[in-house]
């Protein structure tokens, strides 16, 4: 077990660098870079620009260095704990993220758990009544949710919550709480808006967990060693725990690797029809200006946090499932 998680750590050090290579190389190929960008805004503004200012900028932030070098500095500063700077906010990538990535941990940790709490329950129910009035109608509920986009229901919930009650449901606390530093107060109304993104979010999440664990489940109980601790007597309840469910989840575990970069990035377009202060606006907006040290540096935490959730089901999946070895090899 510890030589098979080294070599997978060893493994994981030049798959990182190659990842931070494809990232940066795709950050770069857009011609021009922020400045440029920064430029046209401001001319299509109808403001001048100085070009000695644009020429201290450029030098500034090392845009007139080669590509490659820009990419030893950013790399080595990442090993080094140190993200870069964010041309846009004109602050460091860490100051940047900050509280955000708080929220946006909170929100996905807390989806993950709604998701996990629906979908259990209603795929063992599904899989152990097949064909009843309760599966149908689960059913029926379980592939509206998956053909209802996330955002399309963001809107409905803030349409009826306008309409009905005349309240914005918008933001993931009380306006006057923006910006300022974490009291009682604050963890209190942004507890009482959690709820919201995390149904929106979670809503399609728990459709898709209910239909594989179903089709999975229902898999499992066909096999021949339930039939026989059937014929043994093995109470219902123990040989559905024991056996068949224990390998129905395998996927819940292989999910892990996708998992973990999720609870990050979080849901895009929830959040900016939300309006709620995650870190998955940041990105897109960073992408969009070319902002580079910020996109890259997201980008290349999500790849670590893919590369590690991959590492960790494996082990998971080892230690859940007798199948599955760690060594290669045959047995006897």
């Amino acid at each position: 077990m510890i030589g098979y998680v080294v070599r997978r750590l060893l493994i994981m050090i030049p798959t990182l660098l190659a990842i931070s290579l494809i990232v940066f190389v795709i950050i770069e190929l857009p011609p021009g870079d922020y400045l440029e960008s920064y430029v046209a805004e401001l001319e299509s503004q109808g403001e001048s620009v100085d070009p000695k200012e644009i020429e201290f900028l450029r030098a500034q932030y090392g845009f007139d260095k080669p590509a490659h070098q820009r990419y030893l500095h950013w790399l080595v500063g990442m090993v080094q704990g140190d993200f870069g700077y964010s041309f846009e906010y004109r602050l460091p990538v860490s100051e940047v993220v900050g509280d955000r990535l708080v929220l946006t941990i909170l929100i996905s940790v807390a989806t993950i758990l709604f998701t996990w709490m629906i979908a259990f329950p209603i795929g063992l129910y599904s899989a152990t009544h097949q064909y009843s009035w309760g599966d149908y109608g689960l059913t029926f509920i379980g592939l509206v949710g998956l053909a209802t986009p996330n955002f399309l229901l963001a809107l409905i919930l803030l349409y009826l919550a306008n309409v009905v009650f005349g309240t914005s449901i918008g933001g993931l606390m009380d306006p006057q709480f923006l910006d300022q530093p974490w009291s009682l107060d604050k963890v209190l109304s942004v507890l009482a808006h959690l709820w919201i993104p995390v149904v929106v979010i979670g809503t399609s999440g728990t459709a898709a967990m209910i239909r594989r664990l179903r089709a999975n489940l229902l898999d499992e109980l066909q096999k021949q060693y339930v039939v026989t601790a059937r014929a043994k007597g093995l109470p219902p309840f123990r040989l559905l725990i024991k056996y068949p469910l224990r390998m129905a989840i395998n996927f819940f575990i292989a999910d892990i690797g996708s998992l973990l970069p999720s609870v990050i990035s979080g849901a895009e377009l929830v959040a900016i029809v939300l309006s709620l202060p995650t870190t998955g606006p940041i990105l897109i907006a960073a992408l969009q200006s070319q902002d580079m040290y910020l996109a890259g540096s997201f980008l290349m935490f999500l790849a670590t946090l893919t590369v590690v959730g991959v590492l960790i089901s494996d082990l998971a999946l080892a230690a859940l499932d007798p199948r599955i070895r760690l060594q290669g090899g045959s047995t006897r």
